[in-house]
């Protein structure tokens, strides 16, 4: 038998090979044909198609069931061996063992998110899943979403909006705001009064590089104005030049209870109403079922 050309080869698929297999190791049609769900007629038809693809008999009948040709017999051990390693390939598609995986996980994410949600997730992921690696790319919302459709990354944190179809989401959790300054900025915090607030000079973190902001917007709505002396693009530095200064910061709560301590800078409730915004994972739906993608959610989810 010469080699199947491509044409031949299109004409085979799994249901054969598994017929092919049962009758090699059963004789029997209908015991094939019981054991794989399908009818004695399907079988013999794909015997048929057997036959013609490999230009052989294949099977013989017999009193006792259905004899092999020497054809049949040479092919049963690289036809199981193929029918194995897809099975093998799906299984391995399908699963996911964190103590034995490696490799790369990208996720985009903008300084809040790394300060917060990536070191407890890198902590986890070294103890359950030693064998995995986290790069973290500073991407906002539009640069993000291009990655994730594009696969450069494989999840994203934070809050986005105006999202195409093709990205899944859900919720972590529901963030709010706290204005944080030296105590001498807040010397009645927790508590601040309007008057104070906007009497003070602010700082603004504005990764688009605007010098407005939710609470320039809240304020206008109120009829009064701050003065924004300093727009920065992360919250770190941010934190730090109020720690140099008398100006104060309005932030996102968790990453500002967590870390303006370590400035020496204490933290007071806004004194106007600011919407909460959820903060969210995100991912391209081709990754919907994606094992090892499912995995790393729910950890994020744990956070």
């Amino acid at each position: 038998m010469s080699d199947l050309s491509k044409n031949e080869l299109r004409r085979i698929d799994l249901t054969l090979l598994l017929i092919f297999l049962g009758l090699v190791r059963r004789r029997r049609g209908t015991e094939v044909a019981a054991e794989l769900g399908l009818t004695q007629s399907a079988v013999s038809q794909a015997v048929k198609r057997l036959r013609e693809i490999f230009g052989d008999d294949l099977f013989l009948r017999r009193p006792q069931g259905m004899e092999p040709t020497a054809l049949a017999l040479a092919l049963e051990e690289p036809i199981a061996r193929a029918v194995e390693s897809l099975r093998g390939a799906l299984g391995a598609a399908r699963s996911f063992d964190p103590d034995t995986a490696s490799g790369l996980v990208r996720i985009a994410a903008f300084d809040a998110e790394q300060a917060v949600l990536i070191p407890p997730l890198a902590a986890r992921l070294r103890e359950a899943a030693p064998g995995i690696s986290i790069s973290v790319l500073p991407y906002g919302r539009r640069d993000a979403v291009e990655a994730l459709t594009e696969g450069r990354v494989d999840l994203a944190l934070g809050f986005f909006w105006d999202l195409p179809d093709t990205i899944s989401s859900e919720t972590i959790y529901r963030e709010t705001y706290v204005v944080v300054g030296r105590p001498q900025s807040l010397p009645r915090a927790p508590r601040l009064d309007l008057d104070a607030y906007c009497a003070a000079d602010h700082v603004l973190v504005s990764p688009g590089r605007d010098m407005r902001g939710i609470v320039d917007e809240q304020l206008e709505a109120l009829g009064r104005t701050r003065r924004v002396c300093l727009g920065l693009p992360a919250f770190m530095p941010a934190l730090a030049a109020v720690a140099a200064s008398a100006a104060l910061l309005t932030l996102p709560a968790r990453i500002g209870n967590a870390f303006a301590p370590g400035f020496g800078l204490v933290t007071a409730k806004p004194p106007l109403k600011l919407r909460p915004f959820p903060v969210s994972v995100f991912w391209h739906r081709r990754n919907d079922t994606d094992p090892r993608t499912r995995w790393i959610r729910s950890k994020i989810r744990k956070l």
